[in-house]
Parts: C-alpha cells; sequence; structure tokens
C-alpha cells in the first residue's frame, strides 16, 4: 500500500516515471480515501472511478513503451468544476448548468493532458465562482467552513484525497479556503495562466491558482500552467523553466518582510493574534511592522464595484431567465452591479494602475509582506465562506500570494500566514515562500 500522506507531489511524480508507483495503485489509494471521507467532506462534483482507472492504466502504458514522459506523467490532478471539460461535466455550481459540459477542454486542461497528467474529476464550487456556500465541510472539523468559492479544491488536497489541484480567486477564493483548510494555495501574479475556456465571473480579477502541501507542490503545478495564450489577451510571455530550481535555492541572502495587521486586525479572534505575535516574535531580526498605505482603504470598494459590475454583465443572462434560481447573494450582488456608472468603473480601473505604481518600491527594500491569511480559523456553521478582508487588496493589485499552513488557532485548527510578492516576480516569490515555509517549521 503506498503511504501516500507522507510523499509530497514532487516526490510522486518522480516514483511515477521510474516505475516505483504506478497511476493504477495511486489511484486506488485515492479512491480509497474518497470512498472513506468524501461522504462526509462532500468534495466532489464529478469523480469517476470507473473512467480515473481507466486513465491511469493508459498512462502506465504509455510510460512502459519507453517514449518520453511530461513534467506530471501519471499523476491525478483535482480542478475546480468551472474549469472546461468536454469529457466531464462543467456545472459551475448552478442549477442553470446541470449536467452540462463544455465544447471543449480549456487551455488548462489541454496544458495539463500535454504534460500527461490525469484530470481526476471536478472539486466543488460555490455558485458560479461567487460566496454563497457550497455543500463542502472543512476536513478538520465538519461543523465549520472549508472557505469558497475553492472549496472542494482545497478540502481533496486538505483530506488526502489528492496532492494537487486548481482553483481560481476573484476575491479570496484560493488564500481563505488554504488558510481554513491547512494547505498551501498560490495565487500567481494576474496574466501567468490562462482563464480561456474557465468560467468568466470577471477578466480584471479573475486568477487560476493551484492547492498542494509545499510550496514545491505548488510550483511544480504552476510552471506547467504558465503560458502565453493568445485567447486569453491578459495573459504575458513569462519564462517559468526554473521555477522549481529557484524554489529550492531561495533568497540569496537573509529575506525582509513587512508585516501588516491592516485596519481588520481588530477582527482576528485572539488566539489567532497571539499566533501571529509568536510569529512576529520569532521572527523579530526578518520582520518589520508597518501601518498600511493610507490610500488601501479604498481598494475594497473599488474591488466591488469592479466585481459586482462584471458579474452583472457575465450573469444577467441567468438573472433574465429566472432570478430565482440564484442564490440571494448573487442576485443582490448583480442588481447592484446594474447600478454602477461608466464612470465608477472607469475609476475603479483606474486606481487599481495608479495604487499599483505607488505600492511597488516597497519591493525595492523587502523581499514580501506577511499578513494573516484570513481573519482566523474556519469559521463556525455552514452558512458562510467566511471573510474575503484580507485578500481582496492583493488580488485588486494583481500580486502573486501564497498561504502557507504554518500557524495553528483555537481548537487546534489550522490557521493560514499570507506572504505577498511583487507583481511577476513569481519565481524569487516561490523561492521566498520555501524559504519561508522551511525556516517556520526549524522552528
Amino acid at each position: 500500500m503506498i503511504d501516500t500522506a507522507s510523499l509530497n507531489a514532487n516526490e510522486l511524480v518522480d516514483k511515477l516515471k521510474s516505475g516505483d508507483i504506478s497511476s493504477v495503485d495511486l489511484c486506488k489509494v485515492y479512491i480509497k480515501r474518497i470512498e472513506k471521507f468524501d461522504k462526509d467532506v462532500e468534495a466532489w462534483a464529478f469523480l469517476d472511478k470507473k473512467i480515473l482507472l481507466e486513465k491511469a492504466e493508459e498512462a502506465d502504458e504509455y510510460r512502459k513503451s519507453g517514449k518520453p514522459l511530461g513534467a506530471l506523467h501519471g499523476l491525478p490532478v483535482a480542478i475546480k468544476d468551472i474549469i472546461g471539460t468536454y469529457d466531464m461535466p462543467t456545472e459551475c455550481g448552478t442549477v442553470f448548468r446541470k449536467k452540462m459540459s463544455s465544447s471543449q477542454d480549456s487551455e488548462i486542461v489541454n496544458l495539463l493532458k500535454t504534460a500527461g497528467a490525469i484530470i481526476m474529476g471536478k472539486t466543488v464550487t460555490c455558485e458560479l465562482a461567487y460566496i454563497h456556500p457550497s455543500k463542502t465541510k472543512n476536513p478538520h472539523d465538519y461543523s465549520r467552513t472549508p472557505g469558497g468559492s475553492s472549496s472542494g479544491s482545497a478540502a481533496v488536497v486538505a483530506s488526502h484525497m489528492a496532492h494537487l489541484s486548481i482553483g481560481s480567486q476573484t476575491g479570496g477564493s484560493i488564500i481563505r479556503p488554504a488558510s481554513y483548510c491547512g494547505v498551501v494555495g498560490y495565487k500567481p501574479s494576474y496574466g501567468l495562466i490562462s482563464r480561456n475556456g474557465v468560467l468568466k465571473t470577471s477578466d480584471k480579477l479573475d486568477t487560476i491558482g493551484v492547492f498542494g502541501k509545499t510550496v514545491k507542490d505548488v510550483a511544480l503545478l504552476a510552471k506547467t500552467l504558465i503560458k502565453k495564450d493568445l485567447y486569453d489577451p491578459a495573459t504575458v510571455h513569462f519564462a517559468a523553466d526554473d521555477m522549481i530550481k529557484t524554489c529550492e535555492e531561495g533568497p540569496v541572502f537573509e529575506p525582509k518582510f513587512i508585516f501588516y495587521k491592516t485596519d481588520n486586525w481588530k477582527n482576528i479572534d485572539k488566539e489567532s493574534q497571539k499566533a501571529f505575535e509568536f510569529l512576529i516574535k520569532n521572527f523579530k531580526k526578518n520582520i518589520e511592522i508597518f501601518d498600511t498605505p493610507s490610500y488601501f482603504k479604498q481598494i475594497p470598494q473599488y474591488h466591488q464595484i469592479i466585481h459586482e459590475a462584471d458579474l452583472a454583465n457575465n450573469f444577467q443572462v441567468y438573472y433574465k431567465k429566472d432570478k430565482n434560481k440564484l442564490s440571494k447573494e448573487m442576485r443582490d450582488a448583480i442588481e447592484r452591479g446594474m447600478k454602477y456608472s461608466a464612470k465608477e468603473y472607469t475609476d475603479a480601473i483606474d486606481f487599481m494602475r495608479q495604487s499599483y505604481e505607488s505600492f511597488k518600491e516597497v519591493f525595492e527594500d523587502y523581499h514580501g509582506i506577511i499578513t494573516p491569511s484570513s481573519s482566523g480559523v474556519a469559521d463556525k456553521g455552514l452558512k458562510s465562506t467566511g471573510s474575503a478582508d484580507f485578500q481582496k487588496i492583493w488580488t485588486y493589485l494583481g500580486l502573486p500570494t501564497i498561504s502557507l499552513p504554518l500557524l495553528t488557532g483555537e481548537n487546534n485548527l489550522p490557521l493560514g500566514v499570507q506572504l505577498v510578492g511583487n507583481k511577476l516576480d513569481d519565481l524569487r516569490f516561490l523561492g521566498t515562500a520555501n524559504w519561508l515555509e522551511k525556516n517556520c517549521k526549524d522552528e
């Protein structure tokens, strides 16, 4: 029996390529865990065990042929149920798309298949990747939220039903679930991963990201997905070939960080505050505490204008067809979005550029920003996916962020530390994240 819990994704890939582990045996382990845990966690929107094993058998046969293998050959990867696939349903968490599949695979899926990965199945998303809670429970405590909207993507990694998964973030949909579920969640710089074939909620904010157990794991998956795509004009040319190497090497000299408590610090529970104060004390030679820039106060409102105006534009077809089939949260957001003026929207877009230009000089002297990933441990109850207050600013600015499961809060539940880097400096950023992960474990 393969002890998947003791291996990271990089180790698994090496063993799959060498034949020490077969893809079929690995998938059987996952299936066993899914049968044991998913009845409670409910993280899968679609999973066909028979087809999964058939794909694994094909991967094993291909490896035996001696032909060149891709970077992820034989490794199953879970994907959020907003990512288009022609051979699986893409329901996007809404009754409007029940049992519907896409006419073709998304660019993400094409890249995964080229790398030899197996598309394992679809993970549960909140309705249309917004905030209405999904059916998924937190694997650490079934009475708590796993966060959203990438609920299932974080939960399958946390419960060892998959080593790697893909999600998306428009507000806080990668960082918050990663924090609540105690996994690594990486949201790259805006424009690194194509959204072609993925549900569009907001063209200016939507970012594809990944979940794994370690920084090197998410680097392995992200490296495969980063590519310029002519069908997503937001994507940029970016050399990611050395991502794993740079991640392993880490910063050239001892890193320096800024810690922002932000105006939301008062909303964090006392146990979580103590955990962060312990972190700051342990890394006092590396961390300086600063107040957040004054203009950050305007960002949540501008983020909301862009997000809701885009939701109104992209989902008005569902609203007009039968708005009562949408959640109250989505109806309210669409109705607000319809009321914003062109000037309000333009101002929000302009401020995005202005605020980044003002802020980027911070990275001339510091390796990154450290903040809480969330306002505490996972919220009790399943009627909310938690607050995005600690994530929206960085999504709005298009900066790379990562949540590292380095702390614990009340009831011994996981608590993420969020690291923020400079735009399109993702290679060095992941190296710094790897340094922080390693040194925190040493502490």
